[in-house]
């Protein structure tokens, strides 16, 4: 009897994951539904940005009805999957696809002639375009010598820092060139220390498993995860001594560092705490302090990243979107001329900045004057004119569709590396790196794995360096 009460149960519960998978499916059905079509008639546009389709609706708003693309806002993941699947099937997507770095890599897994975007470069060299925009920002929207995709953005870094607490301490910031000087110089600001003995204030915003910010810091040393070819360069001398920094600053004696993380209210409170003193602060940043953190104005100042050696490069870059046209859309021609108004317009470049912080990558387009008003959260410097003199610095960066694999795996390899830190006592840099060495190794070993599987991106071809020149 009870072995077919069990029995029961069992067809029961097969039955009830039956229908779970099945209105799962119908769910999915349903949403893909739901996502705006295709119009019969105009230009459709995709963008999963809110701030940005707000920015563009008062620029195209008196633009002719044939040339006005109506803008879709859509969820990054779902427009993520709208866009592979066109890509992957040949069905309809959007005209226009405005594309965030982290899912652009996806398109250009197979050959060059099965990437769903249309092939920009030559267009862009005929029209003087490579010369007008800032070049390393064509790195990510490009694979294999070929551009498919108008930059948005530059996203140069700098420090943001507490300018109250480091000027009431009587401290000048611009005795800081490299990241030994920015330790030695701030380092009095850790003296203070609560009731558990720790300082009551650390001087930087990050921590080992921050995988955008390792990036960041090994770009900015001129280590990374690919070199000009794409192939995987993990393993690194470079690379080892930045994570070894990085470990170093987390843990043991000559901790600075400290997570106040950002998006979030616990870590915006830290922030407005003190309790860090410098974060990271790409363009885009300062806006989302402003929104986030509006106690701070006044309080705050920026600063170009200390080098990793002197005379080293001062910033880095930390996100990116760009404004690509689908391969299958009918009358390229007309694509081009609404995506390059839209891109490289003064209204946007105005728009982009004073709603967003943003500057555009439009070198022709750094004079305007907008970018020497004062800026009241930031003690009233001048930032847009800082931010622009860093950009044609910013490293170039990889498309290949692995990156936030080789990401991943470095930041497992930071991640392991502080937990052998602790464990043999290991305090220095020179200390870890041998260790550091072998664990990148097996992150590169990883990433090169899954790169030999796939005969159009094998990391034994040679290919024409990125960027398209």
């Amino acid at each position: 009897m009870i072995d077919a009460v069990i029995d029961s149960i069992r067809r029961w519960s097969a039955s009830l994951g039956v229908l779970v998978i099945a209105l799962l499916a119908i769910g999915s059905s349903i949403a893909v539904v739901a996502i705006p079509a295709k119009s019969a008639t105009g230009v459709q546009m995709w963008t999963f940005a809110r701030l940005h389709k707000q920015m563009y609706d008062p620029i195209i708003a008196d633009w002719p009805a044939e040339s006005r693309p109506q803008i879709a806002l859509l969820s990054h993941p779902a427009l993520e999957r709208r866009m592979l699947q066109g890509f992957l099937t040949s069905t309809p997507t959007a005209d226009l696809i405005e594309c965030e770095r982290r899912s652009v890599g996806r398109a250009f897994v197979g050959p060059l002639d099965s990437v769903g975007f249309t092939d920009m470069t030559d267009r862009l060299r005929s029209e003087g375009l490579l010369e007008q925009i800032n070049m390393p920002s064509f790195g990510p929207w490009s694979s294999r010598g070929r551009i498919f995709g108008l930059p948005h953005d530059v996203h140069p870094v700098m420090l943001g820092y507490r300018a109250d607490i480091v000027e009431a301490a009587g401290i000048d910031v611009s005795t800081i060139e490299t990241w030994d000087d920015f330790v030695r110089v701030l380092g009095p600001l850790m003296s203070e220390k609560g009731p558990d003995g720790k300082p009551k204030r650390y001087l930087l915003n990050i921590w080992e498993d921050k995988e955008d910010l390792i990036e960041l810091l090994l770009l900015q040393a001129g280590g990374g995860f690919f070199d000009e070819q794409e192939r995987v360069r993990i393993a690194t001398p470079t690379n080892a001594r930045v994570i070894s920094t990085i470990v170093t600053w987390c843990r043991g004696p000559g901790r600075i560092a400290a997570d106040a993380a950002d998006f979030s209210a616990s870590g915006n409170q830290l922030k407005a705490d003190g309790y860090v003193v410098a974060a990271f602060m790409p363009d885009w940043m300062c806006n989302v302090w402003k929104n986030e953190i509006p106690q701070l104005s006044g309080k705050i100042r920026l600063m170009p990243l200390p080098a990793w050696t002197k005379g080293g490069r001062r910033t880095s870059v930390w996100g990116g979107t760009m404004l690509g046209i689908s391969k299958t859309a009918p009358d390229q021609e007309r694509l081009w001329k609404i995506a390059s108004k839209l891109y490289l317009s003064p209204e946007l470049a105005r728009s982009l900045y004073s709603t967003g912080d943003i500057i555009t990558p439009v070198r022709t387009l750094w004079n305007d004057p907008i970018f020497s008003e004062p800026d009241p959260y930031f003690s009233g410097q001048r930032k847009g004119r800082d931010y622009i003199a860093l950009a044609p610095d910013v490293p170039m960066r990889t498309s290949s569709p692995y990156n936030v694999m080789a990401k991943l795996r470095v930041q497992t390899a930071v991640i392991s590396l502080s937990a052998h830190a602790q464990r043999v006592g290991a305090t220095s840099v020179e200390a870890l790196e041998p260790r550091a060495m072998e664990l990148l190794k097996v992150a590169e070993d990883q990433v090169r794995a899954q790169i030999e599987r796939n005969v159009f991106l094998n990391t034994s071809a040679e290919r024409p360096a990125r960027g398209g020149v």
